[in-house]
């Protein structure tokens, strides 16, 4: 049986740049790059309009994402996700897709302070006006009290940067 392949997934509060990360990391490890944002806004344009419309979508297309994020591992291919792993249930829903397949896996844990992460949230609602209704401090706040750093004993390879 041919190796599975690796998959990289981030960890970081808004605006630590993990989407930025990941495509770097993707083009490093000539891997699939699959973004949660392209999924959502291909599956559902126009519909997320608030935090709970985001999870109620998000979870909707987990398990198509699961199933086609284990078909590109077992073919031996790298896959960069830009999708969250920012709390112990995130996190544990990626340990389970590698388990399944036998794939390893990496965590990159972008561990920014707020303002770090406030700072580069105003700069990309410069950058793109169109992300400034979720780009703000109210959502920033509101999103971070969900957040869980990592920790050794959820036995994940976190690779912190």
């Amino acid at each position: 049986m041919k190796n599975a392949g690796t998959l990289t997934y981030f960890c970081g509060k808004m605006g630590a740049g993990k989407s930025t990360k990941s495509k770097v990391l993707s083009v490093e490890k000539n891997a699939v790059l699959l973004s949660e944002d392209d999924w959502l806004t291909a599956h559902y344009p126009n519909q997320i309009r608030s935090f709970d419309d985001y999870l109620t979508f998000s979870a909707l297309i987990k398990p198509f994402v699961k199933a086609h994020v284990q078909s590109i591992l077992q073919t031996g291919a790298n896959v960069v996700m830009d999708f969250p792993a920012n709390t112990v249930n995130q996190r544990a829903w990626f340990k389970q897709l590698c388990s399944e397949v036998q794939s390893q896996h990496e965590l990159i844990f972008l561990d920014l302070s707020d303002e770090q992460c406030l700072t580069q949230l105003a700069k990309r609602r410069v950058e793109q006006p169109e992300r400034a209704q979720f780009d703000n401090e109210t959502v920033f706040y509101h999103v971070i009290q969900y957040f869980q750093a990592p920790s050794e004993d959820e036995g994940l390879n976190i690779i912190r940067n």
